[in-house]
């Protein structure tokens, strides 16, 4: 898979981690930036993120910020992306199997590098569990996106 990364500057410092974990996974990084802990605003990054996911040029997305929770709000914005904030394993993988999750969202300054790898390769690892009653739902989620993204 394709993936792309986008961080502020609060979100560099483990950015390098998730970019080797992606790698070591098998998986191409499109790297969006952050390059530095020189101040960045997180939207900047997490809209170049969205639009590669919801174009279909990059299959899924990880973001990083001080919390996870401005990346998410922003990448959220995206008609056809579902962001999440993620700091336990089975919720990075839970909401890839239930809830078609495209974007994980971090917060550098609440986890660590562990966690970090850890989260990155459950959310890489699953795929959403198509014919189940979980498709239902998403197709409603779908239905409420397409009427408010008009």
């Amino acid at each position: 898979m394709k993936i792309a990364i986008g961080c502020d500057h609060a979100g560099f410092p483990l950015k390098e981690t998730v970019k080797e974990t992606v790698t070591r996974l098998g998986h191409e990084v499109i790297d969006c930036g952050t390059f530095s802990t020189e101040r960045a605003d997180y939207p900047d990054y997490a809209d170049k993120v969205a639009k590669l996911v919801a174009s279909g040029q990059a299959d899924r997305g990880i973001l990083l910020c001080g919390s996870g929770v401005g990346v998410c709000v922003t990448a959220n914005k995206t008609k056809g992306v579902r962001a999440c904030v993620c700091h336990d394993a089975y919720s990075a993988k839970q909401a890839v199997e239930h809830d078609a999750l495209n974007v994980l969202c971090l917060g550098a300054r609440i986890i660590g590098p562990a966690l970090a790898e850890e989260l990155t390769q459950r959310f890489l690892s699953a795929s959403f569990l198509t014919g189940s009653r979980h498709e239902g739902r998403l197709n409603k989620v779908k239905a409420i996106e397409n009427a408010n993204f008009k």
